[in-house]
């Protein structure tokens, strides 16, 4: 019982200073990677870079410590970033109070589905995601990772639309407008100092070195250049005015907004007391629902005003004139001649909060990460409520079993290499815990990440002491390090994303499947396309893939394999549609391959019914029932109603390979006596030697007999002869 509460004591059996050293080294390691690729993830969820860090602070060492691999690294990672960010974007604007409020609770709901599973032993469930499914969603989600990064990368800003292509197709018009070409460099180059140290080496830490290289240059070349105006520096025409005319959208959007928040707890009132005395809908509440209707539709016309002022702005160039210690803004190419215009384009930095007319944000140079809070989150419980709990479960559901779905792939593969036992509700439980603990200490939702468990294991780590080391590691640097990530490029981190995703596309899982069967390659393909289409909405193709895996497995289950067998040259009884093998006139051998239960009880029926019609002379069926594991009072009566009509049409039935399970079924029903001991088999063999008898001794077989029926080679050569010499005379 320890063992269970406290799986991590088992570390310590035969646990010395070497391998100490080792799991020191390989959590530093982990920790080189992770530090990095967690700010880079944050952006990816929406998130200041800085949730990173808090992600990667408690839940790497509470999964360890609590799950049953020892060398599963968990923290953020993309797809769980993505799902996140894609999940709240409808319920507030990524980045702010809000939205970042709603990240913790997430976590902290994805962490009580997923413990509870843990708990109530239900990590089966995963299996409704099959990996045809998953395989089409992680393709389609890296490319949408990917492409998700192209606006950092080229240094342009634009307002994302309803679907991820439409967004793509705007950042594609922005970076032809302008691109930034520094950040640009830096991105690439990135990138191929990323590529290259890994073909070095992969055990190099490719990722933290190609931070620290851009960032020092970043620092020295003075990549960023903000300054910050009065709005009356901005030498153009009707400037003020736009900016006014933009705020007083943004104001709108918040006035009703709050208006139409306010008006939820009122229908819900008004509703409840309706059904209290048991009345239709009241006027009062007929109103409450026209003003929610009509503050939505001025919402929406508030938030396109807003978004096209936006969009005009950021279409902006200026040149800076420096006078003093400020700056003077023109549009580029008006500015008087003869004055000195400060090198390269200026543009007004714009976001979806009201711009501040005395303190306006002009950017020269490449966006960076700025300013890192010091010191550890505040450790404090989410404000989570049942209303919030249920908004978000839908989401938390899904994020829980991809998340954990690729936590335990990840762990059997090391499994496999390690000889370690694992145990995946006990992984439930330890994942549950370091989202919801994780959750107190600020972090979004996390889960097991296949790139930093792979660098644990090849640094050699033997137990969870290595993600013990690396919680140690980031908290080391909240503490003392975060003023030397300030210069980081934004580009740089839109490369580490990019290069972390690469890993995750595997076309060859679309071929593999569609071998497997064509239907499999098929959800796989559909579950990749309606992924990408309906991005950032991703659980639509989550959805659609799980109901094709359910339509398939339901239709598989009403229609299951019936076939008739026959001899083959081994002696044993095969398919004879599929090997084409000659059948018996008189007798036919039919396995029916499934548990007979009520959706597919009356197929059974049709098909004996088909090979009752396709052979004419038919004298006896036996039911090969090794097939069957499974049988429920519909399929027990449809079975007896089969017997009945076999035996009534004069023929004869008989049953062989019976498993205990379904003999049971049939001595509580009857159904056994029914058939009669005598015509239940323990094998084909036997079955189908006691038959061959009973037929040949009729006096009325049709001319020809059965001096040639495969099935007589299950009987003694001298019977054998026997029946030809019969036949033949």
């Amino acid at each position: 019982m320890i063992y269970k509460f406290l799986p991590f004591i088992l570390w310590f059996k035969d646990y010395g200073f070497g391998k100490f050293k080792i799991d020191l080294l390989a959590g530093v390691t982990v920790a080189l990677v992770l530090i990095p690729q967690s700010m880079a993830y944050a952006q990816l969820a929406g998130l200041p870079a800085y949730y990173g860090l808090y992600a990667a602070f408690l839940p790497p060492m509470v999964a360890a410590l609590f799950g049953s691999s020892r060398q599963l690294a968990t923290g953020p990672v993309a797809v769980v970033s993505l799902m996140s960010a894609a999940s709240l974007e409808p319920l507030a604007t990524a980045g702010s109070a809000e939205f970042i409020a709603y990240s913790i609770v997430l976590a902290l709901t994805v962490g009580i589905f997923q413990f509870s599973l843990g708990v109530l032993r239900l990590g089966l469930v995963v299996n409704f995601l099959s990996h045809p499914v998953v395989n089409g969603f992680t393709n389609a989600a890296a490319i949408i990772i990917a492409s998700s990064q192209f606006s950092k990368f080229f240094g342009v800003y634009v307002d994302k639309a309803e679907h991820h292509y439409e967004t793509l197709i705007r950042v594609g018009q922005a970076a032809l407008d302008y691109t930034h070409l520094p950040t640009l460099l830096y991105g690439l180059a990135a990138v191929a100092i990323m590529v290259t140290l890994r073909k070095i080496n992969p055990r190099i830490p490719n990722v933290l070195i190609a931070v620290a290289i851009t960032t020092v240059i970043s620092y020295f070349t003075g990549f960023n250049r903000d300054t910050y105006v009065d709005v009356s520096a901005m030498k153009i025409p009707g400037f003020a005015e736009k900016v006014s005319e933009f705020n007083h959208s943004v104001d709108e959007i918040k006035r009703l907004g709050t208006e139409r928040a306010a008006l939820g707890p009122a229908i819900d009132a008004e509703i409840a007391r309706q059904e209290e005395e048991h009345g239709g809908a009241s006027v009062k509440l007929i109103e409450l629902q026209s003003e929610v209707e009509v503050d939505t539709v001025l919402l929406n016309q508030a938030k396109q005003h807003s978004s096209d002022i936006r969009t005009e702005f950021r279409y902006m160039k200026f040149d800076a004139v420096k006078e003093g210690d400020t700056f003077t803004f023109y549009e580029q190419g008006t500015a008087p001649v003869g004055v000195d215009i400060e090198g390269g384009t200026w543009r007004l930095s714009i976001g979806n909060n009201v711009l501040n007319t005395t303190n306006l944000k002009m950017t020269g140079g490449g966006a960076i990460v700025g300013k890192i809070p010091e010191g550890l989150p505040t450790l404090q419980m989410p404000d989570l409520t049942l209303k919030t709990f249920l908004k978000l479960l839908p989401t938390a559901i899904i994020i829980s079993l991809l998340g954990f779905m690729e936590a335990i792939a990840i762990a059997k593969a090391m499994a496999a290499q390690t000889g370690q036992k694992l145990d995946p509700n006990q992984e439930l439980i330890g994942q549950g815990l370091a989202n919801i603990l994780g959750s107190i200490g600020s972090s979004y939702a996390v889960s097991g990440s296949f790139s930093r468990s792979a660098v644990n294991l090849q640094a050699g780590a033997v137990s969870g002491i290595s993600s013990v080391v690396t919680s140690i590691v980031v908290i080391i640097t909240l503490l003392f390090f975060t003023p030397l990530l300030y210069h980081l490029p934004q580009a740089v981190l839109a490369a580490v994303i990019m290069m972390a995703v690469i890993g995750l596309v595997n076309v060859k899982g679309f071929i593999h499947a569609w071998k497997a069967q064509w239907y499999d390659g098929a959800i796989a393909i559909l579950s990749f396309v309606v992924t990408l289409y309906f991005a950032p909405h991703l659980d639509k193709g989550i959805m659609v893939g799980v109901f094709l895996s359910m339509t398939i497995f339901l239709y598989k289950s009403m229609r299951p394999v019936v076939t008739s067998l026959s001899l083959n040259e081994e002696k044993v009884l095969k398919s004879a549609d599929y090997y084409r093998l000659k059948g018996c006139r008189h007798i036919s051998v039919v396995r029916f391959d499934g548990a007979l239960f009520f959706a597919n009880a009356s197929y059974l029926d049709e098909q004996v019914l088909k090979f009752r019609n396709n052979q004419p002379d038919l004298r006896y069926i036996l039911l090969d029932a090794r097939g069957i594991n499974d049988m429920d009072a519909s399929g027990e009566e449809a079975l007896a109603m089969l017997v009945k009509r076999i035996r009534s049409a004069g023929m004869g039935f008989a049953v062989c390979g019976v498993k205990g399970q379904i003999l049971d079924v049939m001595e509580r029903t009857g159904l056994y006596d029914e058939i009669g001991s005598d015509n239940i088999y323990a094998d084909s063999r036997a079955a189908t030697t006691a038959i061959i008898e009973k037929i040949h001794k009729a006096t009325d077989l049709p001319e020809g007999g059965c001096g040639n029926c495969p099935l007589t080679q299950y009987l003694p050569l001298e019977d054998q002869k026997h029946i030809k010499e019969v036949m033949a005379s």
